[in-house]
């Protein structure tokens, strides 16, 4: 009877221990094909694309060279039927062209807290008039840069084809003018195997 027992709590311990799931660091470049679905790696590739053709483009190259223009960038619209977390795209691209050292950049979506804290600076009567910060002063953007994201979505039987399209553009906000274009496009196929594994 003692071995019974015995022999029952170690196979509940050894049923416990191989239903233990485990957590391991991985690498954040590394290609992610969990799915079909936008992922990491999609991300990635979008960013690094943007930023390099632009950067590269003749007219940008020579509006950068002796100058670093003021941009703005707008949100980047998701016309995909996935929900996308796109503010995390405009972030990459945000971050890599201002490493780049050759733009500098207003953050829009920080525009009503600033406002807030001008407020307080100038009409609270708390804060020291000859340190608080005037209203007017903020330079203005030249530049908009935006974007879009959509998709297709087709399937065949055991086969689901999903594309992306990144389209991005660079607008002169004096004259309303595109500088700058360019589209990344991603296609990924998912097959099921005959088992529908």
């Amino acid at each position: 009877m003692k071995h019974l027992k015995l022999i029952l709590i170690l196979a509940m311990a050894m049923g416990m221990a191989a239903c233990q799931s485990k957590v391991e660091y991985g690498d954040a470049t590394e290609v992610e094909t969990v799915n079909e679905n936008f992922g990491s790696t999609d991300l990635q590739a979008i960013a690094a694309k943007m930023v390099d053709s632009m950067l590269t483009f003749p007219p940008v190259v020579a509006m950068t060279a002796n100058d670093r223009p003021i941009i703005f960038v707008d949100k980047i619209k998701n016309k995909t039927s996935e929900h996308i977390d796109t503010e995390s795209v405009t972030d990459s691209i945000s971050n890599k062209l201002l490493r780049s050292g050759k733009f500098r950049f207003i953050d829009m979506t920080k525009v009503d807290s600033v406002r807030k804290q001008l407020d307080y600076q100038n009409n609270a009567g708390m804060v020291d008039p000859s340190t608080a910060i005037k209203f007017g002063r903020q330079i203005g953007a030249q530049y908009m840069l935006y974007g879009n994201l959509s998709s297709i979505v087709k399937q065949d039987g055991s086969t689901r084809d999903v594309y992306y399209k990144m389209t991005m553009r660079l607008m002169d906000l004096e004259t309303g003018l595109i500088e700058w274009s360019d589209e990344k496009e991603i296609r990924k196929v998912k097959s099921k195997s005959f088992l529908g594994l």
